[in-house]
């Protein structure tokens, strides 16, 4: 069941790639932007992660913590998105529990509607973001949640295709109505 802007956010407790805790928990009275992808070496999701660590600095000074959910499993995370050596926590979840927790779910159609952006795969690809074993369900679907200060969702995002996140103006219009 996909969660929606007032809804209290979902108790989760999972441990990062570097064996940290991270818990909702952790999150009260800060914002947080909970992001979901599709396997560790998607060339969209590995440019998504680029873009994030490039604003994570801005984000932060904006009082935003970011934390990334993949459905690979250790290993495979470390050797393709772990090598940007992201500034926020990603949390595993190969039998993607925290994805249903969330209502994240796989589509075929947009899955084939993600084929229909080449410029982003080239976009990806230049970066050195090459297509890897696909790990878990082939067609997840991205989802973003922006969750307030007192852990009710905000915003939330389902992506309509396997590239599509919420954009980042989104995020910065957040930021300004708060």
């Amino acid at each position: 069941m996909r969660l929606q802007a007032g809804d209290r956010a979902k108790e989760f407790e999972a441990t990062d790639l570097f064996g940290k805790r991270v818990s909702l928990q952790d999150y009260q009275g800060k914002r947080l932007m909970l992001s979901f992808f599709r396997y560790a070496s998607c060339p969209f999701c590995n440019l998504r992660i680029h873009e994030l660590s490039t604003r994570h600095d801005w984000l932060r000074d904006q009082g935003v913590s970011l934390v990334a959910v993949f459905q690979s499993p250790e290993e495979s995370i470390r050797r393709y998105a772990g090598r940007q050596a992201p500034p926020f926590p990603i949390l595993p979840d190969p039998d993607r529990r925290l994805y249903r927790t969330y209502g994240v779910e796989p589509s075929w159609t947009g899955f084939l509607k993600g084929l229909l952006h080449p410029a982003a795969f080239v976009s990806a690809v230049s970066k050195g973001f090459l297509p890897g074993k696909v790990e878990g369900e082939t067609a997840m679907i991205p989802a973003d949640f922006l969750i307030g200060p007192n852990l009710v969702i905000d915003r939330a995002y389902y992506g309509k295709d396997i590239g599509d996140h919420i954009p980042l103006a989104a995020v910065e219009e957040w930021l300004r109505s708060r």
